[in-house]
Order: structure tokens, then C-alpha cells, then sequence
């Protein structure tokens, strides 16, 4: 069994209990409700479009090698990572909306990230051609995020003795799950994530912030819901864009440097959380 097998597996296991027992926690009508009153227009136009145009612009601008560019496209054009109502339920921030843009942007990413990165990595010298399976992609998206979220909530309101039970149980493993691949990722990439060098690592930074800052201003008008909106943006799906590089750059730095990009944004997520619960953001603030 090789290491991308090992990763994908703790991955997609890890990924599965967080959001079934998210959805635990919820009810349909929870998160109906939230994606009402959401600015999604906003919301799909700042992470398909702005977000995209700033992860070409910084690398361009920063002159990075070809590898650590296409890697910065290929997670500027997949946007809301699945870890992102975990970091929800650790700020006490809106899970309903978290929960249901987790779960709808699978969908919107089969559609919209293949143009997206298409259009991206035209402004990256010797990209290459993009190789993107839709159905494959829009299936493991779906089975890996959306449908253990749906499987969550309809347990919740079948079975709602159910919650009290399994969802304590279901979140240790997972968390443990997740953790045990992040260790494992960062162990076996550490060598190329050490030569990424300052000057990538600074412009990933920069996208992430300004990126968090794009989510914060279109969140809407209570800070529960801008911290969500702030982290969907400024936390890419590491998933999606280690599944393009895989098929469309196999056997290149690509994957190394959407790892090494992936990492960062985690630990630039959990700064954030650590952040927020020990100063909650004001209303109006911005960050």
C-alpha cells in the first residue's frame, strides 16, 4: 500500500465521522433556514472569482516556481474545506451554516472549479493541461462530504435518542482519525514542504488573510455568520485540489506544494479559532 493510498484513506475516514457527527448535532430545518439568510450570490462570486484572481495574482507577483503556482490555483479555485464546521463548533459560530455550505459547495465545486482552474492556470507558464474527471470527482465529493452530513441529520430526526449515544463516540474517532493523517501527511511531505521557501510560504499567507477578510465582509451581519462565511474562504478543500493534482500532474511537485499549502492554511485556521475564543470579534469588526 503506498503513502497517497494511506493519506486518502485517513483522509476520507477522518472527513466522513467529523461531518456525520456535525450532522448529529442538526436539523434539516437548521440548516435551510441559514442558506436562506445567507449573501450566497456573494459568497459563490467571492470564492470562484476573487479568491481565485488574488491566488494567480500573489504567485505571479511573488515570481514562484511553476509547481508552487499551480498548486496555490489549484486550491484558490476549491473553496470551503470540510474541516471547516469542526473549526465552526470550536469558535461557537454558526454550525447550521457552516454544515450547509459545506455540503452544497461539493456540488458547485464539480461545476465550477474545472473552468476555474482552466482559466487559472493560463497565467502560469508551463502549466500544462488540465485532466479533470467530473463525475469521479463530483461522486467522492458528494460521498465524502455531503452524504455523511445528510446521513447526520436524517439520524438526528429518525433516531434522535441516536445523538445522546453515538455522536460523542463518532467525534473521538474521527478527531483521531484526523489527526493521525495529519501527522502522517507532514511527516512524509516534510522534506518538500522545507524546501517550499519564504517568499511561497509569505504569499500563501497573504492569500489566506486577504482571503479570510473577502469571507468576514460578505458573511453577513452577525459575526457568527462572518466567522463562518471567513473561514469557508480562507480554507480551501485540500481534498478537491490533491485530486486534480493527482490526476492532471502525476508524479510532480504539485501535490508536494498543495500539501505543503494545505498545511499551512490548516494551522493559519486554527491561529484564527484560537483568536476568536480568546477575543470574540465585535459586530462590525473586520476580522
Amino acid at each position: 500500500m503506498n503513502t497517497e493510498t494511506i493519506i486518502r484513506g485517513l483522509t476520507i475516514g477522518s472527513l466522513a465521522g467529523v461531518l456525520l457527527g456535525v450532522g448529529l448535532r442538526l436539523t434539516l430545518g437548521e440548516v435551510v433556514e441559514s442558506l436562506r439568510k445567507c449573501r450566497l450570490t456573494l459568497i459563490v462570486l467571492v470564492n470562484f472569482a476573487l479568491v481565485p484572481i488574488l491566488s494567480v495574482t500573489a504567485a505571479r507577483a511573488f515570481g514562484l516556481a511553476p509547481e508552487l503556482a499551480i498548486g496555490m490555483v489549484l486550491l484558490g479555485a476549491a473553496p470551503f474545506a470540510p474541516v471547516v464546521p469542526v473549526f465552526t463548533k470550536m469558535v461557537r459560530a454558526d454550525l447550521a451554516l457552516a454544515a450547509g455550505l459545506t455540503a452544497l459547495f461539493p456540488a458547485l465545486c464539480a461545476a465550477l472549479t474545472p473552468l476555474v482552474c482552466a482559466l487559472g492556470l493560463r497565467a502560469v507558464p508551463g502549466a500544462g493541461e488540465l485532466r479533470f474527471s467530473t463525475g469521479g470527482i463530483l461522486l467522492t465529493l458528494l460521498g465524502t462530504i455531503t452524504l455523511p452530513l445528510a446521513l447526520g441529520i436524517l439520524a438526528n430526526r429518525i433516531w434522535p435518542h441516536l445523538r445522546q449515544h453515538a455522536l460523542r463516540w463518532v467525534e473521538l474517532i474521527a478527531e483521531a482519525t484526523g489527526a493521525l493523517s495529519l501527522a502522517f501527511v507532514t511527516v512524509v511531505q516534510l522534506p518538500a514542504i522545507l524546501a517550499t521557501g519564504w517568499r511561497a510560504l509569505f504569499a500563501m499567507v497573504l492569500v489566506s488573510e486577504v482571503s479570510q477578510r473577502l469571507g468576514w465582509a460578505v458573511g453577513g451581519p452577525s459575526h457568527r455568520t462572518r466567522q463562518v462565511v471567513a473561514l469557508g474562504t480562507s480554507n480551501r478543500n485540500i481534498a478537491l485540489a490533491l485530486l486534480v493534482a493527482i490526476q492532471s500532474f502525476p508524479g510532480t511537485p504539485v501535490v508536494a506544494a498543495v500539501v505543503a499549502n494545505g498545511l499551512l492554511m490548516i494551522l493559519l485556521g486554527l491561529l484564527r479559532v484560537a483568536y476568536w475564543r480568546l477575543v470574540p470579534p465585535r459586530h462590525t469588526a473586520t476580522g
